[in-house]
């Protein structure tokens, strides 16, 4: 027997724990962000960190969004918090690209709209995968 939207829907992750792990991501990014930016010249290592701090800041801020497409949308099986944070980091991961690519000023509109099409695809394959994995648990009733 499939289970019902609601159902799905409870198995997500709470909304608080969510928004604790966006806020403390996006807080810790963007204020290493701006640290960065106001305390360093840009050599080898400000430039990684720079990397990491983005990551970390457009993860968090992309968190809660990708948490309540899953509520409004749910889908078999349930998204764990997992899935959740491999998204977000995929979102993070996206906007690094964006930005190195920018920085070597060979960004344009096309490549960035192929790129994220190439991390759909990888996230859509990987969501594939797991649902073909995936076994329902028994029923109560066996």
């Amino acid at each position: 027997m499939e289970p019902t939207p609601a159902e799905l829907r409870r198995q997500l992750p709470s909304s608080t724990a969510v928004l604790t792990t966006a806020i403390i991501l996006a807080v810790i990014g963007w204020a290493g962000l701006i640290l960065l930016f106001i305390l360093t010249v840009p050599t080898l290592g400000p430039r990684w960190l720079l990397y990491f701090f983005a990551t970390l800041a457009f993860s968090g801020m992309a968190l809660p969004l990708i948490h309540y497409l899953h509520k409004r949308f749910p889908s078999q099986p349930a998204a764990t918090s997992v899935v959740m944070m491999r998204e977000a980091l995929l979102v993070g991961a996206f906007a690094d690209t964006l930005l190195w690519l920018q920085l070597g000023k060979v960004l344009n509109f096309a490549l960035g709209i192929l790129i994220a099409v190439c991390l759909a695809a990888i996230e859509l394959l990987l969501r594939v995968r797991e649902k073909s994995q995936w076994t329902p648990p028994p029923a109560e009733n066996e």
